[in-house]
């Protein structure tokens, strides 16, 4: 069915952006909502020992977790809700994705579908459940993504709407009389009506013309949209040229969330950039699925609404019935005469004017669809979600979106780990989050192509320490299934494995897997990661000021990505609405200076728009305010020649640059021409970072500043998962600033134990402590700055060391004490000015131990698809190696305990002590010594400080090894898992026992 648009009417200018994100900017961005923001959630307890070492629930990472859709039994339910509780995880997400399933009939979806009866029987079974157990409960707005509502008709206005073209080509003098051309591309199925918008023809100029769009001239651009009768048109073409006859076509997507059909009726995705759209989303939800005790329930949970990544699909323009209005109201101008540079063909440009003007008609475009998804969607569902106790979480990003402005707007924005391109994605939306004044940036981590059931964990932990560092501080683990679907194969149901044949996105977690016996080693070491990272607020040196505010691009700032992090610098993104939040003021030459304290902002080109030098006037003013409030201001670029990244209004060209003659005349302002000269420009303006490195190095660190003290994040990171060549071991010193007065002293804290103690080396010159820091790739260190007994240690009063000869220095309960791994004098110079000379009379030499007893638990399938064998066998091993090269072992998975004996020399006493390191060895571990269990050991430097457990005489170590299940799997499902080479876990070495001695060089 088709339907002909009447005639528009001009509205005068006014931003939609303002309208959905500043008009009433406090409760657009949430400080006047009805419902809590994202509140730090420690609950506001103060740092402490306690704090640190055994962190509460709610900041414990999370899990996503995929159901059948309603195909679930309540009593499984609470039966999983307790295995994640058991294992030391804070929550999980409600999500149904069940991609390894082909044949979705067997899921029943009439009677057990998304939404059905036993979904939110099994929902509250679950709230119930984690009421009790203290986890938190999060749910997608529906079933898989984007969001979709069951029985919503393609053809509605309040589903996802696209704007499609056809187009004929006539030359100069030719006539064309028949029917409007229609769209190039057919309707998705179920979509039956489409409405003709306007019609157009344009003169084809080469000159503007790409290697994949028609040039047009814009100026040669006729409207025939009255001229339409009954469908048909005649018109003939000027002599002057070639043409194109264009028309324009709104009509449904017909997109369904992604692998179903979910339910019955079959869902389609809404329409995201209408009050329509987002009202058919919650309409459902209040109508359909909130019983009265589920809505008793999600009160008394506190969790969240989440919503996937917005990968809308179209064949032509995302589109929606008011965008023409829209447009007008944000730029003053109809949208019409500009629509033949926006028409898209498989998500191709079709035309192009004059590339200036195109960048500029685009960036208007996409700038009005931003501010459309802000207030009509993002908002909404955050004000929907607060009305029912619950919060919003969101990954805000998949099209040409402010990201950083919706991150301000939403309770909890979220990234992932398989779609961000490098670290700089996630510190977009930790600007917006920072800037809004709230307090977690989540990510779903751990996805990874082809990697199901081979994933182990010490990947997982690579991947998200650069994670943290960027701003991440709550961690959705991607993901625990649900136990059984029909069709599923031992080891249980996976939603992504089997995936097309192929193993499909890592991982499926939970009970199935070996390294779930020591899965609450990597609970609490992320718990106490997020427990620091979600205290008091975050610092970064700088604000990199975005044009345009996308994200999931993998586009870096100037300078900062490649230069200045590898020295220490931390930098997060803002876009022009984020200052016009409370926040957006500056003291102490310092912006925000409650939230990020940013000590600078670096404006340059826009990336997204061929690097042009752009502001808009409107933001070219508030740089100018924040400047003359004393803010530092570097501009990178050709500013004092600045365009508006949209289309001008006359004279708006010549008054930016006026305003920007203004900003540039400032003297805490400086424009640079050489992104070499960024860093000598900010030392010019007196900006230093607070973490400093003598050199590059490839040490990521995160800030954060409470009343009590300032908390250094420390990682071995790398920028991005495929960043080449690897990271490698780095050991320099590191220097930290404390933003706070008074007397200090710098504390280590051990996220895998929960220990935290003073740091005994260290130097300090005012509010700055210079530390070594020595890590593998990875590896993880954490400081604290802060007040003498903050962490329960003694007085102040006692000296530190300055330098040593010995391997390390360190407080232990007989005072400050030097170790060594061998015989020798040492000196150490101390803070109190005395130099003492200790000497180690002798330490035993390493010892590598001969002979293995191996006792392993082989995981085989059981008799049906959720039990699992566990065969065991025994053997003994002269020579570490990896399963796979052992014959007995080649194909197997499980958990491996590997015991020998080492014998000490009589001399062995008190003072002396070892390390075991233990080489390569996969998964996760736990090491037990004379038949004490030690704590976590750190899975990225598999190294164990064995303390005073050792004796003279036979000593019995044994290291329990876990492994992923896929050499296992390679023979059970070799369909599927074949082609996967056999994979090198278990302990493989080289074991080494290496001694050493402590001396006290310092009473207390």
């Amino acid at each position: 069915m088709q339907e002909h648009l009447p005639r528009r009417g001009g509205i005068s200018r006014r931003s939609v952006l303002a309208v959905g994100l500043a008009a009433g900017t406090a409760a657009a961005f949430g400080a006047a909502s009805p419902a809590a923001v994202a509140l730090p959630a420690d609950g506001g307890s103060r740092p402490g020992r306690d704090w640190f070492a055994d962190p509460p629930r709610p900041v414990r990472p999370r899990f996503r977790w995929w159901w059948p859709d309603g195909l679930v039994d309540p009593d499984e339910i609470a039966r999983e809700i307790d295995q994640i509780a058991d294992a030391g995880f804070g929550g999980v997400e409600i999500a149904a994705v069940h991609h390894s399933i082909k044949d979705k009939s067997v899921l029943d979806t009439a009677h057990h579908g998304w939404g059905s009866g036993p979904w939110r029987d099994g929902v509250e079974a679950a709230l119930r459940r984690a009421a009790r157990r203290g986890l938190t409960v999060d749910i997608t707005l529906g079933p898989s993504w984007p969001v979709a509502v069951p029985g919503l008709s393609p053809d509605d206005d309040a589903a996802a709407q696209e704007l499609v073209h056809g187009r004929v080509s006539l030359a100069g003098g030719t006539t064309y009389a028949g029917p409007v051309p229609p769209p190039v591309r057919e309707a998705a199925a179920g979509v039956t009506k489409q409405r003709l918008l306007a019609v157009q023809c344009a003169r084809v100029a080469p000159a503007n013309s790409t290697r994949k769009e028609t040039g047009l001239d814009p100026a040669g651009l006729v409207d025939l949209t009255d001229t339409v009768i009954d469908g048909t048109l005649t018109w003939t073409a000027p002599d002057d040229g070639d043409w194109v006859l264009i028309s324009y076509w709104q009509r449904g997507s017909g997109q369904q969330p992604e692998s179903g059909p979910h339910s019955s009726p079959a869902a389609y995705v809404v329409d995201h950039f209408s009050a329509r759209g987002t009202a058919t989303v919650t309409g459902h939800w209040e109508t359909q699925l909130l019983t009265p005790a589920t809505r008793q329930l999600l009160k008394a949970a506190g969790g969240a609404f989440f919503e996937d990544s917005v990968e809308l699909e179209t064949d032509g323009l995302v589109w929606t019935p008011g965008l023409p209005d829209a447009f007008e109201k944000h730029t003053g101008r109809p949208l019409w005469p500009y629509l033949p540079a926006l028409v898209l063909d498989k998500s191709n440009q079709v035309f192009a004017f004059e590339a200036q003007l195109t960048r500029q008609i685009r960036h208007d475009f996409w700038e009005t669809v931003s501010g459309l998804f802000n207030r009509h969607h993002l908002l909404a569902l955050r004000d929907w979600a607060h009305s029912l106790g619950m919060e919003l979480r969101s990954q805000p990003y998949g099209l040409q979106t402010d990201a950083i402005a919706s991150a301000a707007i939403l309770d909890i924005p979220e990234g992932e780990s398989l779609g961000f391109k490098n670290l700089d994605d996630y510190r977009c939306l930790a600007g917006g989050r920072d800037m809004a004044g709230h307090t977690v940036l989540s990510c779903e981590a751990g996805a990874y192509n082809g990697s199901a059931y081979s994933t182990t964990w010490d990947r997982f932990l690579r991947t998200m320490g650069g994670a943290y560092a960027a701003g991440v501080n709550q961690t959705v683990v991607h993901g625990f299934s649900y136990a059984t679907a029909p069709q599923a194969a031992w080891p249980g149901f996976a939603a992504f494995s089997p995936y097309n044949g192929t193993p499909g996105y890592g991982e499926s977690w939970g009970p199935r897997q070996p390294t779930w016996h020591h899965v609450a080693d990597i609970s609490g070491y992320l718990g106490r990661v997020h427990q620091v990272l979600q205290a008091g607020t975050a610092r970064a040196d700088v604000a990199v000021f975005r044009q345009t505010g996308y994200t999931a691009t993998g586009i870096g700032a100037s300078w900062f990505t490649a230069t200045g992090v590898p020295l220490g610098w931390t930098h997060q993104f803002l876009s022009g609405p984020l200052l016009d939040l409370p926040s957006a003021t500056v003291s102490d030459g310092r912006l925000a200076p409650d939230g990020p304290a940013y000590k600078a902002l670096f404006v340059e080109g826009d990336f997204f728009y061929g690097s042009t030098p752009t502001l808009s006037v409107t933001d070219a003013r508030k740089l100018l305010d924040l400047a003359r409030a004393g803010l530092p201001v570097v501009l990178f670029g050709a500013f004092d020649q600045a365009l508006t990244p949209g289309v001008p209004a006359p004279g708006e060209t010549d008054g930016l640059r006026e305003v920007l003659a203004r900003l540039l005349a400032l003297p805490n302002v400086a424009r640079v021409t050489d992104k070499a000269a960024v860093g000598d420009a900010l030392a010019r303006l007196g900006v230093s970072p607070d973490a400093r490195y003598a050199s590059a190095s490839t040490l990521l660190n995160a800030h954060r500043v409470t009343a009590e003290a300032d908390f250094y994040y420390l990682c071995n990171g790398k920028h991005a998962e495929t960043v080449k060549p690897p990271v490698a071991a780095i050991d320099h010193e590191v220097t930290l600033r404390r933003t706070r007065g008074g007397a200090t002293v710098p504390y280590l804290l051990d996220p895998w134990t929960g220990e935290a103690g003073r740091i005994a080396r260290y130097t300090q010159d005012g509010h700055d402590f210079t530390v070594r820091v020595t890590l593998q790739p990875g590896q993880v260190m954490i400081v604290a700055l802060g007040r003498p007994g903050l962490f329960g240690d003694r007085d102040g009063a006692r000296p530190h060391v300055l330098a040593t000869d010995a391997d390390a220095a360190l407080y232990t309960r007989r005072g400050l004490t030097v170790r060594a791994t061998g015989a020798g004098t040492y000196t150490t110079r101390l803070s109190d000015a005395r130099t003492v000379t200790t000497v180690v009379r002798s330490v035993p030499a390493p010892v590598t131990p001969a002979r293995w007893q191996l006792e392993v638990e082989d995981f085989q399938p059981g008799s049906d698809a959720t039990r699992t064998e566990r065969v065991r066998r025994t053997l003994t091993l002269d020579t570490l190696l990896p399963w796979s090269q052992i014959p007995e072992l080649a194909d197997s998975a499980g958990i491996g305990r590997y015991r020998t004996t080492v014998t000490l020399p009589a001399e062995w006493d008190a003072s002396l002590g070892a390390f075991l390191e233990l080489g390569q060895v996969s998964d996760t571990f736990r090491v037990t010594v004379n038949g004490t269990r030690l704590a976590p050991a750190d899975r990225l430097r598999p190294v164990v400080d064995l303390g005073t457990l050792l004796r003279r005489g036979a000593n019995t170590l044994e290291v329990e090894v876990a492994t992923p299940l896929v050499n296992r799997l390679r023979v059970v499902q070799p369909t599927v898992f074949g082609a996967v080479a056999r994979q090198n876990h278990g302990l493989v070495g080289p074991v080494r026992l290496v001694p050493y001695a402590q001396a006290a060089v310092a009473d207390d």
